[in-house]
This record gives C-alpha cells, structure tokens and sequence, in this order.
C-alpha cells in the first residue's frame, strides 16, 4: 500500500494542475455507483491516450478551485444493494484492470483516492460500454472513433519499463528500498564514496529519475534491485516463485520457495536453489568424483532469465513461476509471446529489452537469438527429449523433460525432436540428414529406417522440408525448417 504521507503528496500533486483534464477528476461527494463506473473507464482510456501511467478519480476536492474540502464518502463501507461496491464495480469493468482506492486524512479532511492503471491492448469499458473524458463530462468512446482506434492501436502504449514505480523517495528511501551495493558489485563497478555518486549512477542508468528535490523510482530499477518487491504497490505480486512436488502432478507439494527481491540481485540464488531440488548422480571423471544434475545447469539458468525477461507485466496476478515435478520442470510466465513457439530457435523479440538488456549485461542469460538455441543443443546433448515451448490462455510455459528413451517418447515428441534438430542444424550453416538425426537419438547405423520414419513423420507435418526436392536419393538428403 502507499503510505499516507506520499498519498498525501500525491493530493497535492493533482490539485496543482490548473484543471481537470482527461486523466484526473475531482468531486466533493458521491452521486451514483454508475458514474463512479463510467469515470473509472474513462479515466483509464483517457490516462492511456495521453500516455499517463495511472488516471485519477478524487472525492473532497471542489472541481473548479482544487480546494481541498473533504468527503463523507468511504468507498470501503459503501454498499450496491447487499454487494461491497469495491466487487460490485470491479465486476463490470472489463478487462478488469487493478484499481487501487484509498481513504485517507489530508489536514484533518477525509479523502478518497481511486487510482485507475491505464488501458493497455483494448478500451477499459463499464457495463459493456466504453468511455472517454470530454471536457469535464464522460462521454461513450463510440461518439469518438478517432480515440477509440488509437487505443486500439496503442497495444503498448506505456510500456512496463517506462513507468514508475514509486513517485517520490529521497536519496536516503531509495537506497533504504533498492540494494544499491549489489548494484555496483554485479556491475563489477567501484561503489562511490559519497550519496551523490550512487544517486548521479543511478540516475545515469534510468533506474531512478530525479523529481524536484527528490527522485522517482523506475519499475526497471525495482523490479531488478528492489530489496522486497512488496514495498512496491504494484510489483510485489510479480516475485518469482519456486513449487516442488512430489510425483508428477499437483497432488502433493514438498516445498514452496516464493521469492521477494528484485530479480536481478536474487537471479544467482534462484538458479542454484532450483538447480539443488533436481535429481543429480554421482560420476566419476578423471578419478574425481563429480556431481552430474539430472537437467544441463545452463539450460535452467536460460529458461529461468527467459521466463522473469519476456513476462508480460500488464498482466496482474503472479510472477513467474517454477514448477518441479519427477519427471519434468516447467518454467512459467504471464503473457503471450510476440512471435509464435515454434520460431523461439533463431528468432528475438522482447517485450521488456531494458530488462533483457541489463540481464545479458551482467551475464545472466545468452545474447540476443540465442538462448533457446543453448536449451535445445543441451537437452540434445544430454539425450533429453525436446523441450516444448506452449502457450495458455495468458501464459506461455516452457517445459524440460527427464531422461527418457526413444521408445518412450510419443509422435509428438519425435517430430518435435525432429524439427528443432533441422533449426539447430540450419542456424549453424549446416544441414540436417539422417545420419545426424541417428546421433541426436543415439540410434545405431543398421535402424536408419527408423530416423527415416521420424523425419517422414516431420515432413508430413510440415515442419521439414527436403532442400533439394529434385533429389532422389533418400541417403544423401538434407534437409532444412519449414521456414528456411
């Protein structure tokens, strides 16, 4: 929650501004439940059109003046019929965004505060109709379809990594609620001998912003060296979170893990507390005794930097998470990707690059393109079958299976195996053939025909294809994705 003193703050920030304009409203008191509701959605598309992270609806302001006057409204107690109004309006937003209402004293008056997140990927509509602040009324979105597309338009119209997450903080709150020291040493950077130093870096690197006397904190910043991502209102639902279970479902959990700090200063401790729960082997290696992990230690660093990088913030609910099962481990995260599953080997597009950018920069996932591309070859190398990359209804999974022999894997697996082969293949300038097939299955020389079957299988459902489709001589074809 925001303390009272930076909501207070916050009043005066908003009755500073000369009027009301499509983002902040003022009332003295209520007047329906319906107008709340048709406010909130055009305070978000218009927050959205004008490219502010949050709209504003206040209740014990004077709308001409900006006086600060007071209101006998308490949205907390306040009741639709025998609904709480809180549920009985965030019922009929759609999509139902996560507005914040807050009750505070600002010089012995009662305020109440609704802080509305800007519309993102579509118009915020209440009771199936959208908004939009015209002067000081709400008006339908529809009477206005040149706003209206915009919106539409704006699929990412104020990206994750521009906002705020924490508007006002002194020099001493900042390094109070970010781990600054651990900055500086993963940035293998001297740390400076003075407060200055430290706030002039930090600002350097856009993970504050300098206000006035004072600074605002970047989501970029909290969200990567925050000290406990609860501090921050909106962020603390995004902290990562380990879940081991028993057997190979939900049934029976043996431990959970959540996270709190910031993704970047707690990275190293996630992947080695993941990396312990799996099963690993005793080998010996030059006569020195070796502990082999069941899972290529590499291949789980890059798919846990996959999952905390290309989530989709905009999305409320949890963080990523990583599941532990005997025989799989599945790596979530919320949103869709922006390219299709299939072309995750060679392909990069990130929704968060500040993110992804100071990640590769402190070494803790592969270069731009690449990542995926080391997951694949390892799990090849380790004779795993193929990870599989699928998405959800608001999520996209990635999952590493345990050893398992050809036999036991199903068509779907073979084929899968069969076309991530062909990408890492045409992505090293080289080509796959049958031969290299055998050795990613380990299928000895006299069963070519069963490498034959699987890339028939793969052809037939065209995600190979012959690069030379004038050759008749099935020993010596090569071939290549269905997209090269």
């Amino acid at each position: 929650m925001i303390p009272e003193e930076q909501l207070q703050k916050l009043l005066q920030q908003l009755t500073s501004h000369p009027k009301e304009c499509e983002w902040i409203e003022f009332k003295q008191q209520f007047h329906s439940n319906e107008e709340i509701g048709q406010d909130i959605s055009a305070l978000s598309n218009g927050a959205c059109l004008h490219k502010q992270q949050f709209g504003y609806l206040v209740f014990g302001v004077e709308n001409n003046t900006h006086t600060i006057v007071g209101t006998s409204f308490k949205p907390s107690t306040h009741k639709k019929g025998n609904e709480e109004f809180e549920n009985w309006l965030l019922q009929r937003l759609n999509p139902r965004i996560d507005v914040c209402i807050y009750e505070f004293i600002f010089e012995g008056k009662v305020i109440s505060l609704f802080e509305i997140p800007a519309a993102t990927h579509q118009p915020v509509d209440f009771s199936h109709d959208a908004y939009i602040r015209v002067g000081s009324i709400s008006r339908k979105l529809r009477e206005f379809p040149e706003k209206e597309s915009k919106i539409w338009k704006n699929d990412s119209s104020l990206e994750f990594e521009r906002g705020i997450a924490s508007e006002r903080a002194t020099a001493d709150e900042v390094v109070k609620l970010l781990d600054t020291q651990s900055f500086f040493e993963i940035s293998k950077i001297p740390y400076p001998s003075n407060r200055d130093g430290v706030m002039e870096r930090l600002s350097g690197e856009k993970l504050i912003i300098r206000k006035g006397a004072g600074y605002a904190i970047t989501n970029v910043g909290a969200i990567l060296f925050a000290k406990n991502l609860n501090d921050f209102e909106r962020l603390g639902r995004k902290a990562s979170r380990v879940i081991v279970y028993k057997g190979n479902n939900k049934t029976e959990t043996i431990r959970e893990q959540p996270g709190q700090r910031g993704y970047a200063i707690s990275f190293r401790n996630l992947v080695a507390f993941i990396n312990d729960q799996l099963p690993a082997n005793e080998a010996i290696e030059k006569a020195i005794r070796k502990t082999v992990r069941m899972y290529p230690e590499l291949a789980v660093r890059e798919l846990v930097a996959n999952a905390l990088i290309h989530q989709d913030f905009s999305i409320s609910g949890s963080g990523p998470m990583f599941e532990i099962y005997s025989d799989r481990i599945e790596f979530s995260n919320a949103g869709l990707p922006l390219i299709t599953t299939i072309r995750f080997i060679d392909e990069y597009q990130s929704r968060n690059e500040k993110i992804a950018s100071f990640m590769r920069r402190f070494g803790f996932c592969e270069e731009k393109g690449s990542g995926i591309d080391k997951v694949v070859n390892l799990c090849e190398v380790f004779q795993l079958p193929p990870p599989d990359f699928i998405t959800q209804e608001k999520h996209t999974k990635a999952i590493m299976y345990a050893p398992s022999n050809l036999t036991s894997m199903n068509k779907s697996d073979r084929v899968r195996a069969c076309y991530q082969h062909s990408c890492l293949k045409y992505v090293s300038n080289e080509r796959m053939t049958n031969q290299t097939l055998r050795a990613r299955f380990n299928i000895e020389e006299k069963n070519s025909a069963i490498a034959s079957r699987i890339i028939k299988e793969t052809i037939n459902d065209n995600l190979i294809k012959d690069e030379d489709p004038k050759n008749t001589s099935k020993k010596y074809s090569r071939y290549v994705p269905f997209w090269a």
